[in-house]
């Protein structure tokens, strides 16, 4: 069996009296794409803003390969392959979708100029499905779109460890199943991810393991499927005992209607 990825160890995080993250350890193998789910407010952010060090932990560890990433700050982390999108998008609007992910390829550990950057920019932006909007501004972008440039951005860094937050989040369903699908194409190139995620259709699509927090603590962690019909789990979610004998099974993508999307027609929705 291959050594982790990412080794998350005792990892702690607090506001005030508030403990927004307690402790919390888990693993993700290399190739492993994994569901950080809980209710809201339950620390799954706030776990990914330690992990990408837009937050500083107050204990614990969080090993990328041999790096300990905790103290580093996040243009560092950056450079040991760890990238991410946003819970609320974050591209730079005034500027062209060209421009964006140039921004992403500045920051990359080999960097890119020149005539090789244009030739990545065009690719990385094919690969979304924004193929030919090289020079359209972001902010003038549809709302999946401004999430795919986003994921772009993300993917000019060519990271080892790719965090998603609540990246199908707001999609109607013609784009989530898209979306699905985008996701699926890069878990199939073996990249590693992290998703946290609200949309059960997706984690189950994608994720074969889930982690799940609430009130800041690792409430379980195992398959898919398993761990979300956890008693436990239900109970955090629903707020209530309910007999998971009686849970209606999940709903999937439709028949290989996920994996036979034309991505290259990116802003083309229902």
């Amino acid at each position: 069996m291959s050594a982790p990825l990412l080794k998350v160890a005792g990892l702690t995080k607090a506001f005030g009296g508030l403990v927004a993250v307690d402790k919390l350890s888990f693993e993700v193998a290399p190739g492993e794409v994994i569901g950080l789910v809980g209710p809201n407010g339950s620390g799954k952010t706030t776990a990914m803003n330690l992990i990408s060090g837009a937050l500083r932990a107050d204990r614990g560890s969080i090993r990328l390969g041999e790096a300990e990433l905790v103290g580093l700050r996040p243009d560092r982390i950056v450079r040991h392959g760890v990238a991410r999108t946003f819970q609320l998008v974050r591209v730079l609007g005034s500027l062209s979708c060209a421009d964006n992910v140039a921004a992403g390829l500045a920051f990359h550990p080999g960097g890119a100029f020149g005539a090789g950057a244009r030739e990545r920019i065009h690719a990385l932006l094919a690969r979304v499905g924004l193929g030919g909007r090289e020079e359209l501004p972001a902010g003038e972008l549809t709302y999946i779109d401004q999430k795919r440039l986003e994921l772009a951005r993300a993917l000019a860094l060519s990271p080892r460890l790719l965090l998603l937050d609540e990246w199908l989040a707001g999609l109607n369903p013609t784009e989530l199943r898209e979306g699905i699908a985008l996701i699926r194409s890069l878990r199939d190139e073996g990249l590693t991810m992290i998703l946290v995620e609200h949309v059960m259709e997706a984690v189950h699509a994608l994720c074969n393991r889930c982690v799940v927090m609430n009130a800041g603590v690792l409430l379980a962690d195992g398959p898919t499927a398993e761990v979300l019909r956890n008693p436990e789990v239900v109970r955090a979610y629903l707020g209530e005992d309910v007999e998971t004998d009686d849970l209606p099974p999940p709903r999937l993508p439709t028949g290989e209607a996920a994996t036979q999307l034309n991505l290259g027609a990116g802003g083309q929705h229902a």
